[in-house]
């Protein structure tokens, strides 16, 4: 990825204003259950774009996000955006996200996110796009997210009981 690809990314993802939409969606896969997946429209030309959820395992075993596929992108990577020497950096994840048993991990912006590269479409306010999430042990999981405006920060709906900060919330 390119710097111009990474500055565009910096700015989608720590940016804008708050834009709000709703998401009822909650998969079930195994132990883990997933709610609120959403992104955000890319402005033409980009090349990149990030998928936020939360993953809530309600096992008594840890499991790991370790990638994905998705038709609107050649390439999905699980990321990790972080304050290091008062620089904002951005980094996969070697290995995978754990998803400890009994606790919560929430992909947001300015944290944990997916990255979906080589965009192939531009992602529209209002619309929607599959994905397919690999986890360790639950296997494929087939996630819809929806797509809000390009300065959005959370959805509106499970907003105010989930910390969108891009790190381990909460035990269950």
């Amino acid at each position: 990825m390119n710097m111009a690809s990474r500055l565009m990314l910096l700015g989608l993802i720590m940016g804008g204003a708050c834009v709000g939409f709703a998401s009822a969606q909650d998969i079930k896969a195994g132990n883990l259950e997933i709610s609120h997946p959403w992104s955000r429209a890319t402005p033409a030309g980009a090349h990149v774009a990030a998928g936020y959820l939360v993953v809530m395992n309600k096992g008594t075993t840890a499991d790991r996000l370790v990638g994905g596929s998705s038709s609107i992108s050649g390439k999905v990577e699980i990321h990790e955006m972080a304050m290091k020497d008062n620089v904002m950096t951005m980094r996969p994840i070697p290995g995978g996200l754990p998803i400890e048993a009994g606790q919560s991990v929430t992909l947001g912006p300015g944290g944990y996110h997916i990255m979906f590269e080589d965009l192939k479409t531009p992602l529209k306010e209002g619309g929607k796009f599959a994905a397919t999430l690999q986890f360790e042990k639950a296997g494929k999981v087939e996630v819809t997210f929806d797509v809000a405006g390009v300065g959005a920060q959370a959805p509106a709906s499970g907003a105010s009981d989930h910390n969108m900060s891009g790190h381990m919330d909460h035990k269950m």
